[in-house]
C-alpha cells in the first residue's frame, strides 16, 4: 500500500514548473494525488511530496499521462518513488 510518492523533478526554469505545476492540479486530483509538501534545490530541482489515495493509479499517472505535463513544464528528467509511513 502507498501512502506518499516523493517525487524529484529536474526542469529548467523554476517559474515555468510551477505555473505548469498549478494548472496541472486537476489532473494530479484525479489520479488521486494531493500534495502535502514543494521543496525548491537550487534553481534545476524540485522536489514534491503527494499524499497518494490510489498507488497504481497514482504511478500509472505519474509514468504515462504526466509526460504531457512533463513537456510543457521543462521537466527533463523525473523521479518517484513509493514509500509507507512507517
Amino acid at each position: 500500500m502507498t501512502n506518499q510518492i516523493i517525487a524529484r523533478y529536474d526542469i529548467a526554469d523554476y517559474a515555468q514548473f510551477r505555473a505548469e505545476f498549478d494548472a496541472d492540479a486537476e489532473d494530479r486530483g484525479n489520479a488521486s494525488l494531493s500534495v502535502l509538501q514543494i521543496w525548491r534545490e537550487g534553481t534545476g530541482r524540485a522536489w514534491v511530496l503527494y499524499q497518494v489515495a490510489d498507488g497504481k493509479r497514482a504511478l500509472d499517472y505519474l509514468q504515462g499521462a504526466a509526460q504531457v505535463f512533463n513537456g510543457r513544464a521543462g521537466v527533463q528528467n523525473a523521479e518517484y518513488h513509493a514509500v509507507q509511513t512507517a
